[in-house]
């Protein structure tokens, strides 16, 4: 299927991942999974929940394959890879590849397939690992959310579920999976990184950056809250219009509210989702968000 993993698509931590092609043609992301990757729960995990999904904002899981110790995980291929090789990239703007009705596009669909995940199964799924590199784009730049490795399954649509350990990503796990002193875990820790996700997207950056020039920047949702509070210019990027002005203010807003260290204050995903597709003066200006998350490496994950 992948002419012996003749190209190599991306590393992980979970494995490798190969471009191949089924015997109609079609083309495929085949991803081998480490070995060494714990007791195969990741793998469960994957095959368990994709395979109860169909939705277009969720990546098609064509197939699997268990032999002894190894394990394999057949996608259909995403030809633009994942999201975040553009939005850390200063030059996709100008390179036209993406913009910010573009880029508003992708925020409304990842809201729309977390939405199916949290009330749209018979079966409730809790992502756990919401981050750019997990958002793979097809041919026409439509998202769709990937890696279920972390995901946790409820078949009842209860609110809170119970947690062993802290799972995630650093930089995107909600307070809650910290200490239950921030809340009871439920859908919300997804929400939570979904906010920290589209405010990286609207700023182009880590949300936590430590090589800015002015330690106020270091931390970008407080840099970028004062900004909104303030009726401040974004001084995001020159010569945004003011249709674009107005998509890029609403996705701060969303995210802002998404990131709220008491999941009790952060709206549903179909909430978030009204949000994005509403009137920017029907939307309100939160409270400062005061949870910073913590540095953390682009590779670096805690699992259960």
């Amino acid at each position: 299927m992948t002419n012996s993993f003749e190209v190599k698509l991306g590393q992980g931590g979970f494995g490798s991942v190969y471009k191949g092609a089924l015997s109609n043609g079609s083309l495929v992301a085949v991803k081998i999974l480490s070995e060494s990757k714990g007791n195969g729960d990741d793998f469960i995990n994957e095959v368990a929940s994709v395979g109860r999904t169909s939705h277009v904002n969720i990546v098609g899981l064509v197939g699997f394959c268990f032999e002894g110790h190894h394990r394999a995980l057949i996608y259909e291929l995403m030809p633009n890879g994942s999201l975040e090789k553009f939005i850390y990239d200063q030059t996709f703007f100008s390179d036209n590849q993406l913009g910010w009705k573009k880029l508003h596009g992708i925020a409304i669909g990842i809201a729309r397939g977390l939405e199916y995940l949290h009330s749209g199964c018979n079966t409730r799924i809790l992502h756990f690992d919401i981050k750019p590199h997990n958002i793979l784009l097809d041919q026409d730049f439509s998202p769709k959310i990937s890696d279920f490795g972390l995901a946790k399954l409820s078949t009842e649509k209860r609110s809170m579920i119970s947690m062993s350990q802290m799972r995630g990503t650093p930089g995107y796990i909600a307070p809650e999976l910290f200490s239950w002193s921030f809340g009871r875990v439920s859908h919300k820790a997804d929400v939570y990184s979904y906010g920290m996700m589209i405010l990286e997207m609207v700023g182009g950056r880590k949300n936590i950056d430590v090589g800015v020039d002015h330690t106020s920047e270091i931390y970008f949702p407080h840099w970028i809250y004062k900004k909104v509070k303030l009726d401040e210019e974004l001084g995001l990027h020159p010569n945004m219009s003011d249709e674009e002005n107005t998509m890029v203010r609403k996705m701060i807003i969303v995210g802002l509210w998404c990131i709220q260290t008491n999941p009790l204050r952060r709206p549903t995903i179909t909430e978030a989702l009204e949000m994005l597709e509403g009137d920017l003066k029907a939307l309100e200006i939160l409270p400062k968000p005061y949870f910073s998350s913590p540095l953390r490496s682009a590779c670096s994950s805690y699992t259960e």
